[in-house]
């Protein structure tokens, strides 16, 4: 069955590179609509950005939509994951600005807005992308893959020179509340020299030590420190599954990340729906529907800490 809010939330902040302030709502939509964002700052053209994989323009940094008139949104991974954590299918997301707003640099933001309005069942099937056969891609060091599995399982490999983060692996089935239980509450992170650099080329406007991890050697610099030891692996993890809903349906696969980011997570679904044989859609049964992520997901789930 498929779900959308019961009534609207809003969300206020400062874009993470642009340092631009936006206003974000998140809006119910009738079934089958999926996705999609609007720009209500965009009074001429095509101000309508659907969510998903094949209007992706890969960046670094972040996942930013671009729509066929040039309409374009950034940051849009963290809103997608918590979407995907919560069991939302369906919404019109209004915002007045070019970039989402970075909020606390986690989902949880996003994740306790979604469930205070509540979920509204709608009367209509899920559909899910069952991944058939392995798909990779790989740049460098870098490697994602996707692998036939019953349901949908992400799992993280990172490495940094960094004492304070080093290697760090893990794994976790995506059913039911896992999402928001053990990932939401993950903050983007960053070394300081990265933050020197990007603020010498005018990016990272927005950021600060509220809403990044930032580290330095062996130090963590942010205040309170972690929200988890293995804070930064769960946050890749968070962004994949935000970039992984792109696909414009839960997948039914496990996913592998090493030293991936946003770029090699698109161009792994591109190589997925390049090739018919690699996916089917299907429609879930009640059983596989149950453990799709988000579904009965609760408020009490939502870490503490966040």
């Amino acid at each position: 069955m498929q779900h959308t809010l019961k009534s609207p939330v809003t969300f206020t902040g400062f874009g993470l590179h642009s340092g631009r302030p936006a206003n974000l709502t998140i809006r119910p939509a009738a079934a089958d609509h999926g996705i999609v964002f609007r720009r209500t700052d965009i009074v001429l053209g095509d101000a309508m950005i659907p969510a998903l994989w094949n209007v992706v323009e890969r960046t670094a940094l972040c996942t930013r939509l671009v729509n066929r008139s040039g309409a374009s949104l950034s940051t849009v991974e963290h809103v997608m994951a918590a979407l995907a954590g919560c069991g939302i299918n369906n919404a019109m997301i209004d915002i007045d600005g070019p970039e989402v707003p970075i909020l606390d640099g986690s989902a949880a933001p996003f994740v306790r807005g979604i469930l205070a309005r509540g979920l509204l069942a709608q009367n209509a099937l899920s559909q899910a992308v069952e991944v058939l056969r392995p798909v990779e891609v790989s740049h460098g060091q870098a490697v994602a893959r996707l692998l036939p599995n019953p349901l949908m399982e992400i799992a993280f490999q990172i490495d940094f020179d960094v004492p304070a983060i080093g290697h760090q692996q893990k794994s976790l089935v995506m059913e039911n509340g896992s999402f928001v239980r053990e990932l939401c509450d993950s903050r983007t992170f960053c070394r300081q020299e990265d933050v020197d650099n990007m603020n010498a080329h005018g990016l990272a406007l927005g950021g600060t030590l509220e809403n990044a991890v930032v580290f330095d050697g062996d130090k963590v610099l942010s205040p309170g420190g972690l929200r988890h030891a293995d804070e930064p692996v769960r946050h890749k993890m968070l962004d994949a599954l935000g970039d992984l809903t792109l696909a414009g349906a839960p997948i039914l696969g496990r996913y592998e990340g090493i030293r991936a980011g946003h770029s090699l997570t698109n161009t792994l679904l591109r190589a997925l729906f390049a090739d018919k044989s690699n996916y089917r859609l299907v429609t879930c049964n009640e059983s596989t529907a149950a453990r799709l992520p988000g579904a009965g997901v609760t408020w009490q789930e939502i870490p503490a800490v966040a």
